[in-house]
């Protein structure tokens, strides 16, 4: 039985509700799941690196929307370079479904998104 952690960075909880239950829909029924939730994005690789050794595959959710600092550039930038080393590094996928806005509307009509961080998930698995 594969296993697959999902990581929410609850900063935007009713964006990150939507984009959990959208991926939660697209996981067969014999993978075994766990869900952990944090803050933000910021704290997804971290969690990610201290199981990365217990699960088969890993799943980022979370929402970053760009407000009137740099901020959203550095925490996007940081936050998808980790989950990358960290996917290239120990040679297991990790589906980025943590979505980048320029204002909460484009958000919400993107909170369905985490399916489509699952399926990639599901692609790299079956190889």
């Amino acid at each position: 039985m594969k296993k697959i952690l999902i990581v929410s960075g609850d900063y935007y909880k009713d964006i990150t509700k939507g984009l959990l239950n959208s991926a939660l829909k697209k996981i067969p029924k014999n993978f075994k799941v766990k869900i952990i939730k944090v803050p933000g994005v910021f704290e997804i690789p971290v969690t990610i690196s201290k199981n990365i050794r217990k699960f088969d595959a890993f799943i980022a959710l979370g929402c970053v929307i760009k407000g009137q600092t740099p901020h959203f550039d550095f925490i996007s930038s940081a936050t998808t370079n980790a989950i990358m080393e960290i996917s290239i590094d120990n040679k297991k996928p990790v589906g980025n479904g943590i979505i980048t806005c320029l204002n909460f509307n484009q958000a919400v009509k993107r909170k369905f998104k985490g399916k489509e961080a699952v399926e990639a998930v599901l692609s790299i698995l079956s190889q």
